[in-house]
């Protein structure tokens, strides 16, 4: 048993751990780590290894993923950096991530890589921990948003409204706005982008999925 640790404490499974990103999650250096799981069934996914039960890389506790992860102390104190969490979607283990941030280095910052398509809990557990969210919108036209992802876009929209009602929480927004080839347009970018901008959105990552991956 690791450390501060609860008996009960929540096991989740993995899809990888990254170590020393620069300049990709955030500030500093970061640790991404995946999380095996996500409720989208996107086209062009480049994780959907994270659907399949046999590509679980391995399971953890938070206590255990402290002890993985804290090798790179020192670069996340000198460079301001810390954790991000993807996947898959990390909302997914809500929980998890909640019991590790309360084990942590108060220090280390904590990104979150999500599409918010996830109970509304699921977000209130986290909000206290989190630094900085990436929320991949992928498209805030229903129609684009369900053929693409085989999901409602609903929760996404009522979580992210929810997510920038929150004190200060604006300015700790980054929403991704993906050019989707055979998905959706320029045209669709910036319809988007301007119903995000009403919803209170400030930072945008506006970006080109490679053709090369898209394939029919």
């Amino acid at each position: 048993m690791c450390p501060r640790e609860p008996i009960d404490a929540p096991e989740a499974p993995l899809i990888g751990i990254d170590r020393h990103r620069m300049g990709t999650d955030g500030q500093g250096v970061t640790t991404l780590v995946g999380f095996h799981g996500c409720p989208l069934h996107c086209r062009y996914c480049l994780n959907n290894h994270c659907h399949d039960p046999r590509k679980v890389w391995r399971r953890a506790t938070p206590g255990q993923l402290l002890q993985w992860v804290a090798q790179d102390n020192l670069y996340f104190l000198a460079t301001g950096g810390g954790i991000a969490f993807g996947g898959g979607e990390p909302l997914l283990h809500s929980r998890f991530i909640e019991q590790f941030c309360a084990i942590k280095a108060p220090q280390w910052r904590i990104t979150l890589e999500t599409s918010l398509h996830v109970p509304r809990e699921a977000l209130e557990r986290v909000v206290p921990h989190v630094n900085y969210y990436s929320v991949d919108i992928k498209d805030t036209n229903p129609a684009i948003y369900h053929r693409y992802t085989q999901c409602s876009h609903g929760p996404v929209m009522e979580n992210l409204q929810w997510l920038l009602r929150q004190d200060g929480m604006a300015g700790r927004v980054v929403v991704r706005l993906p050019h989707i080839p055979r998905y959706n347009t320029q045209a669709d970018v910036d319809r988007s982008r301007r119903v995000l901008q009403d919803m209170g959105v400030q930072r945008f990552d506006e970006f080109h999925y490679l053709t090369a991956l898209c394939r029919p």
